[in-house]
């Protein structure tokens, strides 16, 4: 079986080898694919995994050979799926591979927002404690989590892990969720969500119900002092929205690894916002978390030659 490899550098840009997939395909790898290239770098190949290349109705017509479309990645929104299901092609995607590590990247954002040590490092990197007339100093106020309340929108396996380090840390968690059940953390409306929480986590799915969430109106409900974290979609935000507020400062600070446009435009509303932290969309990103995805992607690939394939979104 010929296996395509379209865009392999995201997920292992030389650190992790695809050697155990040679054992069961012929496998060409591509580092980048532009989308004028797809179709051509598919060729006659059977099977295909990526992580951000668009496969669409036109890329399906003109690939007959292709069975199997491998995401390296939970979301599947770049795949065409109504149209892969009249090709009888299978998809599938990772699920639940970084909830570890997106969780530990929340709270980094948190901590930062709370500890500021990355500001008083390069204040003391600086000399302003050598030059300082007492043993201590800060910068800016710092902030203890317990007692503090975070809001958590989306309870999935991410918002619950989220859930148990915030109480591991003595925080106050309430949930809203469109599942709440008895063993969960106080579940509340959205609207309750945004106006009682110093902390407001994202981790709910993508769709038409929570595209654009995040905007002048819902941002108005929130504390003056609260925080927004977003590690899940840059869609929930209206991002010129979040600038406004952010300026404004009715709000105390933004954190995001996720934007509506990625990679970053130079027009972005957010770049250089007050009091906005942004990262390159690598919460899912350490070494341990990309070993998983890919041994879940080689084990739906083996699932699929075997004719019982597992995690199928098609």
């Amino acid at each position: 079986m010929k296996l395509v490899i379209l865009d392999g550098h995201a997920v292992n840009p030389g650190d992790l080898p695809w050697d155990d997939f040679k054992q069961f395909a012929d496998l060409t790898i591509y580092e980048r694919s532009k989308p004028e290239e797809v179709i051509q770098r598919i060729g006659d190949a059977e099977a295909v995994f990526l992580n951000k290349i668009n496969i669409t109705k036109e890329i399906l017509d003109a690939c007959p050979n292709l069975k199997y479309i491998g995401v390296l990645a939970t979301g599947y929104n770049v795949i065409d799926i109504k149209a892969a299901k009249e090709h009888n092609v299978v998809v599938t995607n990772i699920p639940s591979y970084s909830t570890d590590s997106v969780a530990q990247h929340v709270f980094s954002f948190i901590l930062y927002f709370t500890n500021h040590v990355a500001m008083h490092n390069d204040s003391v990197q600086k000399g302003d404690w050598i030059r300082c007339p007492d043993f201590c100093y800060w910068n800016a106020p710092l902030m203890e989590l317990k007692g503090k309340t975070l809001g958590i929108f989306g309870f999935g396996n991410i918002g619950k892990r989220v859930s148990e380090i915030a109480k591991a840390f003595g925080m106050n968690v309430i949930v809203c969720t469109r599942t709440p059940k008895p063993d969960m953390p106080k579940a509340v409306t959205f609207e309750e969500l945004m106006r009682l929480s110093d902390f407001v986590s994202l981790h709910a799915p993508l769709t038409e119900q929570t595209k654009n969430i995040i905007n002048k109106e819902s941002l108005s409900l929130m504390k003056k002092s609260a925080y927004l974290i977003n590690t899940a979609r840059g869609g929930f935000v209206v991002e010129e929205d979040l600038r406004e507020c952010l300026i404004n400062h009715t709000l105390s600070g933004y954190a995001a690894d996720v934007l509506l446009e990625e990679p970053m435009s130079k027009t972005n509303p957010l770049l250089n916002a007050p009091n906005c932290i942004i990262t390159p969309h690598i919460a899912w990103a350490p070494l341990e978390t990309r070993k998983r995805l890919q041994g879940i992607a080689l084990e739906n690939l083996k699932a699929f030659l075997n004719g019982n394939p597992v995690n199928i979104v098609s």
